[in-house]
C-alpha cells in the first residue's frame, strides 16, 4: 500500500512546523512505521534537528535541480525506521533554478512516486512561503497538516491558507485534503491563548487535531540533534505531540476502511 504523503505547511513562518514536521516523523517511526522526512526548506532545520547540520552530500536540491535519483539520496536517520531526504543552504536558489523548467511543480511528485510504496508514512517539511517549493510539496501530498500559533491573527492566517489550498486543488492536485490543524505554543498562563483557540475551534472545529504547549525542552531539543521523544520523552511537549500522532494514526485507519 503507497504511503501516507503529508505536508507540513503554512504559509506563516515560525509557527511550529519543522519542529512538527520532524516531532510526527520520529514519532511515527518509533510506533514501528516506517518513515521518510523530507526536508524541502532552504533553513534545514528539519535536517539540522536530526544531526545533519550543513549536509555536504547529495540532497533535496540535487533532485530538483541535477534530476538525482531519492533514492540515492534519502539516508538512515539515527532512529530505527526513520529516514530523511536532508536540505542545505543550496536550496535557496533554487526557487529561481527551477522557473524555467517546464515540468517544475511536478518533480518532486514524479520523484517521491518511485518509493512511495516503500514506506508507511511520508512526511515533507515545507517552507513559509508559497512558491515554487512549496507548491512542488503539496502538489506531491496527499494531505496537508497546517500547525498555527495561538497569537492574535491567527485565524486570518488559517483563513488565507485555506484560500491557497482551494487553489492548489482547482489547478493542480485535486486530491489533496486537509488532515488538520494542530495549535501550537500555547501558553496556558495567557488567557489571549484560550481566547484564540476558542475562537478557532469555533470555525473550525472538524479539523482540530491537537494542541501543542510551549515548552522550553520543546524549544532545546533541536540544539541536540535529536527529537523531543528522545530528548525528553516524558515532556509536556512529546505527550502531546503523541497525542496528534494517535489521532493521525487512526483518521489514516478509517480512511482506509
Amino acid at each position: 500500500m503507497p504511503a501516507n504523503i503529508i505536508s507540513i505547511s503554512n504559509q506563516k513562518g515560525g509557527v511550529g512546523k519543522t519542529t512538527s514536521a520532524v516531532s510526527l516523523s520520529a514519532g511515527l517511526a518509533l510506533k514501528g512505521f516506517k518513515t521518510l522526512l523530507i526536508d524541502c526548506d532552504p533553513q534545514g532545520n528539519a535536517s539540522s534537528s536530526l544531526g545533519y547540520q550543513n549536509f555536504q552530500d547529495n540532497t533535496i536540491y540535487d533532485i530538483l535541480i541535477n534530476e538525482e535519483s531519492i533514492a540515492n539520496v534519502i539516508i538512515n536517520s539515527n532512529i530505527n525506521k526513520l529516514y530523511i531526504v536532508p536540505s542545505n543552504k543550496n536550496l535557496s536558489g533554487a526557487e529561481i533554478e527551477l522557473v524555467d523548467i517546464i515540468n517544475r511543480n511536478d518533480i518532486l511528485k514524479l520523484a517521491v512516486a518511485t518509493i512511495k510504496n516503500e514506506y508507511d508514512y511520508i512526511i515533507i517539511d515545507t517552507p513559509p512561503a508559497l512558491g515554487i517549493l512549496t507548491i512542488n510539496c503539496l502538489n506531491a501530498s496527499m494531505w496537508i497538516l497546517i500547525p498555527v500559533q495561538v497569537e492574535y491573527f491567527a485565524l486570518e492566517g488559517l483563513n488565507n491558507l485555506m484560500s491557497t489550498i482551494d487553489l492548489i486543488r482547482k489547478k493542480m492536485n485535486s486530491q489533496l485534503e486537509i488532515l488538520g490543524i494542530i495549535l501550537t505554543m500555547f501558553d496556558k498562563r495567557n488567557r489571549l491563548s484560550f481566547e484564540i483557540e476558542d475562537e478557532i475551534y469555533k470555525h473550525f472545529n472538524k479539523l482540530m487535531i491537537g494542541t501543542i504547549p510551549r515548552s522550553v525542552r520543546l524549544a532545546e531539543s533541536p540544539s541536540h540533534g535529536v527529537p523531543i521523544q528522545i530528548y525528553d520523552p516524558k515532556s509536556t511537549g512529546s505527550q502531546a505531540y503523541n497525542k496528534v500522532i494517535i489521532a493521525i494514526i487512526e483518521k489514516m485507519e478509517n480512511v482506509i476502511k
